[in-house]
């Protein structure tokens, strides 16, 4: 074994980017992950851009490059008879099949939980939905932007209102990325649990409970506390201080996360007068002042450059930082260490994609593929999992069910 996966092969029906985000997990875990697409235009987020690959807007999208590495590509006409017989003969041989159809869909498609683990009762079988397929919403769409607004997310983002604010929603698709991490860590407990002999189950995981449920420490405050939380801006609800503060050239994210950091950051700033003593010496005692600690913070800190004060602030052991831009975050050395990698791509033109951060002593993670050009790895797919040749090939091409290609006659 080279990876923690090796061996489990993954059918990803899914789209977009939840569903994608949790099989490219997989993948980068060693999984054999097909993306099978939809013959004409695959993946939507293949037209998501600009930017494109090479700037060549007849290549592959930014947006889809992210999301789709570890992945072989196989185009199917789902419309076809014959190729929802083709997916359901791939998931006979799969342990694990991902999609993201609404309930009556996958009925339609053939991609059902009942229909596939008829065939395959150690399938693990995952759903990532809108709203819980139980749920009088079943049947409704959902997008990430949408969800952050339905799951609570933007009432707790942005500036407040007192400060110009409004509602904001992530500068990334985070209920999106979140239900992908959840999903990729449900499939992991399932197929442990195979492995224990439980045998496959379906597992489902709806945008919108994992939006709420990635809120963590903001559901108990109103759960607890009975009050709505609000917007803060850069702040944080339970400590003090926990955010942003203007400098004379930009801003430092300050992140005092206990009573010792707080009284070393009054030593460092000399501001034993303001807020020194026992009145603030509690986190509890601050949040309780929240307006009059920042105000005298930030009046300080508008005094010099950010890099004066991180340097002062860094040294005494205080957590804080300037807010980096991607170009200063990629052009760090720790970056060259540990966060780049380049893939070779098929159209010639070096792919560099972000590590997966997971560091595992014994089974690393690999980067076998770059993401896949539609359609490309027919052949090999249909070779490897279901033994068929360049004639089977050409039958389900007559049939309607794959396109062929040039590789596929060989």
């Amino acid at each position: 074994m080279t990876s923690a996966l090796d061996g489990i092969r993954v059918l990803d029906l899914s789209r977009v980017l939840a569903g994608p985000w949790a099989t490219q997990l997989l993948g980068d875990y060693g999984a054999d992950v097909v993306k099978v697409e939809r013959p004409d235009r695959g993946d939507d987020t293949r037209a998501w851009g600009p930017p494109w690959l090479g700037d060549d807007p007849r290549g592959e999208s930014a947006y889809y490059l992210s999301t789709n590495r570890n992945k072989r590509s196989l185009a199917i006409d789902l419309s076809s008879t014959a190729g929802r017989k083709l997916v359901a003969a791939l998931a006979r041989r799969a342990d694990v099949v991902v999609h993201n159809f609404r309930p009556a869909a996958a009925v339609r498609l053939g991609v059902d939980y009942d229909a596939l683990s008829a065939d395959n009762d150690a399938l693990v079988y995952c759903v990532i939905s809108a709203f819980a397929s139980d749920s009088s919403r079943a049947d409704e769409p959902g997008y990430d932007a949408m969800m952050q607004a339905a799951g609570g997310f933007m009432s707790l983002t942005g500036a407040a209102d007192a400060d110009g604010g409004s509602p904001q929603k992530a500068g990334v698709a985070i209920a999106d990325i979140m239900t992908g991490m959840y999903a990729a860590t449900g499939i992991l407990a399932a197929l442990h649990a195979r492995a224990s002999g439980a045998g496959g189950q379906r597992l489902e995981v709806p945008l919108f409970d994992a939006q709420v449920a990635m809120l963590a420490n903001q559901n108990m405050n109103y759960l607890v506390g009975g009050q709505v939380p609000g917007r803060l801006g850069t702040a944080h609800p339970n400590i003090v201080p926990y955010q942003a503060f203007a400098t004379a050239d930009g801003h430092l994210m300050l992140a005092v996360g206990s009573d010792r950091q707080f009284a070393d950051v009054v030593r460092v700033l000399g501001l034993e007068a303001d807020l020194g003593g026992p009145a603030f010496a509690t986190n509890a005692q601050r949040v309780a002042q929240r307006e009059q600690v920042a105000g005298v913070l930030a009046a300080v800190f508008r005094a010099h450059p950010t890099e004066h004060w991180r340097g002062r602030l860094a040294a005494a052991s205080v957590p804080c930082s300037a807010v980096d831009r991607l170009d200063t975050v990629f052009a760090s050395d720790y970056a060259a260490e540990h966060l780049l990698r380049t893939m070779p791509h098929a159209s010639g033109v070096p792919l560099p994609v972000v590590a997966n951060p997971v560091r595992f002593g014994r089974t690393p993670v690999s980067y076998r593929h770059a993401p896949p050009v539609l359609g490309a790895d027919a052949d090999a797919v249909l070779r490897d999992w279901l033994g068929y040749s360049a004639g089977d090939m050409r039958r389900l091409a007559d049939a309607g069910a794959v396109p062929l290609t040039g590789r596929d006659l060989q």
